[in-house]
């Protein structure tokens, strides 16, 4: 009986890990609208985000990855449309930006990472040069907290950056651009299940 229940507690407590260990390894977020589930760019053989790929629409889209318009409303009303390159599998969401050296993500405003359900948790930037800031929404869209992450080798030492509550979205910009993309103040986030405009026609609503 006291191997059984030593069994159950050591069973316990590594389910429990992984569900951590998920969210700061997998770099992950979520929307409570459905986020397109194909992707912009064939994933290469060397794997998800693997290069660019030949210009769409005015963009260079990452290998293996989705995209998605969005629409981000600032505290004062201001509505801001965006396209998004959308991280909503397991494996595109642990692998995020990591490697990305183009400040201009492509031509893509940013990723935001999409979760099936709130998780709680942090976000890291191990193998990620490019300074980035990173705002959490939670599942009805609206802003949770935002922090600017620095670059950090491939080292598993490199320091977590927590939301400060349950999120479901997890938006990732160059640094110091999430304000540029409408995120002041009380913002909310609505993810639209639909291809980006041309970027020509994007500009107009920015």
């Amino acid at each position: 009986m006291v191997l059984g229940i030593g069994a159950i507690a050591l069973g316990v407590a590594v389910i429990l890990f992984a569900l951590i260990a998920r969210v700061v390894n997998d770099r992950e977020p979520t929307t409570r609208t459905a986020a397109a589930s194909g992707t912009t760019a064939p994933t290469l053989a060397s794997g998800v985000g693997a290069g660019v790929a030949p210009e769409q629409q005015g963009r260079r889209p990452l290998r293996g990855f989705s995209e998605v318009k969005a629409t981000i409303t600032s505290a004062g009303g201001r509505k801001c449309e965006v396209c998004l390159l959308a991280a909503t599998s397991v494996e595109q969401r642990a692998r995020g930006l990591m490697e990305v050296t183009d400040p201009e993500l492509g031509g893509y405003d940013g990723m935001v990472f999409v979760f099936d359900e709130p998780v709680s948790g942090a976000f890291w930037m191990r193998n990620t040069p490019l300074p980035l800031s990173i705002a959490y929404f939670d599942g009805n869209g609206s802003l949770v907290s935002s922090v600017d992450m620095a670059p950090c080798k491939d080292a598993p030492t490199c320091p977590n950056y927590p939301a400060s509550g349950p999120f479901a979205f997890a938006l990732e910009v160059p640094k110091g651009k999430l304000a540029d993309v409408g995120v002041k103040g009380r913002a909310t986030i609505f993810i639209d299940d639909t291809q980006c405009p041309l970027t020509a026609d994007l500009k107009g609503h920015r």
